[in-house]
């Protein structure tokens, strides 16, 4: 259809350079992304991936508003991010920066403050729903102190809850670790689609945690998997 060829001449601007893309309406911030000279063959590949998701995003902004994540009213401050290769879109706060996170899809952090940020990534699954996992209590139990959490650190989880959104049923829930050291908090948003088990997670150090809670808890909320 029309979002592919269009997706592909938008990337054929050299990766050298700078792009600048304005967002349509609700869009209206820049996106820059760097893709430096001197890369290695995956460096590029990725980097050539991160470019054509943003412009797809944006595409899809402009080509498909009944997108359900579209079809709300971006809030202010906030840019979109929509994958609709691998099915999923968030919104971020519009003054973070793109970056690369080992082992995620997608991942956007604060440009001053670098422990903000948000992340998504998912792993195949032959599970159809999220509720195929099992309760709400214990999905999220077991997965922030098995797999979020390192053996030294304590677990609080805040709070839990379960939300359907057209059709789609999500997890979502706060958590705190703490270390000896360090403590952080963070928002996270699970979902089954696709044949895929997709996780968002939004955080930040603890200590500006009560001064950010609501602002990442925008981006928490707005996580939203796509039929593809």
């Amino acid at each position: 259809m029309a979002l592919s060829s269009l997706s592909l001449n938008w990337v054929s601007t050299p990766l050298s350079n700078k792009l600048n893309v304005p967002h349509p309406n609700a869009f209206s911030c820049q996106n820059s992304i760097i893709c430096p000279r001197e890369t290695t063959s995956n460096e590029e590949n990725n980097c050539k991936r991160r470019l054509l998701l943003l412009g797809a995003g944006i595409l899809t902004a402009r080509l498909l508003p009944t997108s359900p994540l579209l079809a709300e009213e971006i809030p202010k401050n906030y840019r979109a991010f929509v994958d609709p290769r691998d099915g999923y879109s968030y919104v971020y706060p519009s003054d973070w920066i793109d970056f690369e996170f080992i082992g995620h899809d997608s991942a956007f952090k604060d440009r001053y403050l670098q422990l903000q940020t948000v992340r998504v990534r998912f792993i195949p699954t032959d599970k159809k729903d999220i509720h195929d996992l099992g309760p709400v209590n214990e999905v999220v139990s077991n997965l922030v102190k098995h797999v979020y959490a390192t053996p030294n650190q304590i677990v609080d989880i805040m709070d839990m809850q379960e939300r359907n959104v057209d059709g789609k049923n999500y997890y979502a829930f706060e958590y705190k670790l703490t270390s000896p050291n360090y403590s952080s908090s963070s928002f996270a948003t699970i979902a089954i689609a696709n044949g895929r088990y997709y996780t968002l997670v939004v955080g930040a150090n603890d200590r500006r945690w009560k001064r950010l809670r609501n602002k990442l808890k925008v981006v928490a909320d707005s996580f939203r998997v796509l039929d593809i």
